[in-house]
């Protein structure tokens, strides 16, 4: 236990936080499996990825695990449980994060927090805390099977443009991520990044370079990878996993442009190949972006999963 009060003389142990590493794995997979959620960053490559642009780290208290982020305000992620027997110390691990807030002079916030989280908070603590959806992180989820098949008259228009990306590039082809077109997806993302005028700071940036990482350890992290080419060239890839029993997720997802058609056939190329044993897709969030939020809106999603910050109601 990396937290505990010592009741005799009523001092309190620091959370000992630690970096999210390779070798970190091992110790989160346990919280990631039993956790099942839908949830696109409960995820150890989401995770990894991520963790430095978040200044993210993790703990374990009363067996149970913890995020920390300090991007801009100190927020800790719900407590996910291994087993029930952990589940079990959910309150006890609530408590004790609160008297650290209080111990560090910050307001208590809990993030990543869904609808049924929610209702076991207010089951344990009635009426204690509220919660704030943010729109801007909600989930995309759709149904493989439509997001393969493009039937139906909504999806006319994407299977037009993967018609003309058809029609454009008789000699286009897929092929899995791997060690003989790695290099050459690395390159891509290189024209990916001069093309967007991704700077050395922001987001646009950070995206780069998680892109980039993932790409080069997409074993290590258990990462699937589509790549298409349009003849020879490389014109999109992307990587996902599985995110729980039902649900494959998409964290990467790069395309020139330039190649109409390209980003619509690497999405459905990549599900047929990879994801065609799960009954649903996380595209993730739009992060408020109005052109993200169009697209990904005009795939009619199955349902939104929605996630908010919970504070102590004042």
């Amino acid at each position: 236990m990396l937290f505990r009060r010592e009741r005799e003389t009523e001092e309190y142990m620091k959370i000992e936080w630690k970096d999210i590493t390779m070798e970190s794995r091992e110790i989160l997979e346990p919280y990631y499996k039993y956790e099942q959620s839908k949830c696109c960053e409960i995820s150890f490559a989401n995770n990894y990825l991520w963790a430095p642009f978040y200044e993210m780290k993790y703990t374990i208290i009363e067996d149970m695990l913890v995020f920390i982020t300090k991007e801009e305000t100190t927020s800790v992620c719900i407590p996910f449980a291994k087993d029930e027997a952990s589940k079990a110390n959910l309150k006890q691990v609530l408590l004790l994060l609160e008297e650290y807030f209080q111990e560090i002079n910050c307001e208590f916030k809990l993030h990543l927090v869904t609808e049924d989280k929610f209702a076991l908070l207010e089951e344990l603590f009635p009426g204690k805390y509220e919660i704030v959806y943010d729109r801007d992180s909600a989930d995309y989820v759709y149904e493989v099977e439509k997001m393969i098949s493009l039937a139906g008259k909504k999806l006319h228009g994407k299977r037009n443009h993967i018609n003309k990306f058809k029609e454009n590039h008789p000699d286009w082809s897929y092929e899995p991520l791997s060690d003989e077109n790695r290099e050459e997806c690395l390159e891509m993302a290189e024209e990916w990044k001069r093309i967007n005028l991704c700077e050395e700071r922001g987001e646009k940036h950070n995206e780069f370079c998680v892109t980039r990482r993932a790409v080069m350890e997409a074993e290590q992290l258990g990462l699937k990878g589509g790549v298409l080419r349009a003849g020879e060239r490389i014109v999109a890839f992307t990587l996902g996993e599985a995110l729980n029993d039902q649900m494959f997720v998409v964290h990467i997802e790069k395309a020139l442009s330039e190649v109409q058609g390209a980003y619509p056939m690497i999405n459905q190329q990549f599900l047929a190949h990879e994801a065609t044993e799960f009954l649903y897709v996380n595209r993730e969030e739009d992060t408020g972006a109005e052109g993200l939020r169009k697209a990904k809106l005009s795939y009619y999603p199955a349902f939104l999963q929605e996630k908010g910050e919970v504070v102590i109601k004042k």
